[in-house]
């Protein structure tokens, strides 16, 4: 059990696992925004097949609804990771960091501070 909980509190699994989630997220955006795009572009040529526009020829309109839904899914989602995995885990990891002993120094670092000792003698 020791190493399993190793393996679930490494830091490069959580950080994979949030970013998987953060990608799945904007993947939602770039697809909404690309429609609204191609929905654009379908109004200056004059397609109706690709989508509707804001205000384009022959009366098309674009559907800004799922690229503004996209936006506001992947703040939420984005906020929910933070708070919920990111923050706790920074926090359980910061509690059970082990103080590391001062690397011992080298002797000559041990002069070079004999040295400016001296000098403001």
């Amino acid at each position: 059990m020791q190493g399993f909980k190793e393996f679930l509190l490494r830091g490069n699994l959580i950080e994979l696992a949030v970013a998987f989630i953060i990608g799945t997220a904007f993947a939602a955006v770039v697809t909404a925004f690309t429609g609204l795009v191609l929905s654009i572009i379908a109004a200056i040529v004059g397609t109706p097949e690709v989508g509707k526009l804001l205000v384009g020829p022959e009366g098309h309109q674009a559907d800004l609804a799922p690229f503004i839904n996209s936006v506001i899914s992947f703040v939420i989602v984005g906020a929910v990771v933070y708070f919920g995995v990111v923050k706790p885990y920074e926090a359980f990891k910061a509690r059970k960091k082990v103080e590391e002993p001062e690397a011992a120094a080298t002797t000559e670092d041990l002069l070079v501070e004999i040295r400016d000792l001296l000098k403001t003698r």
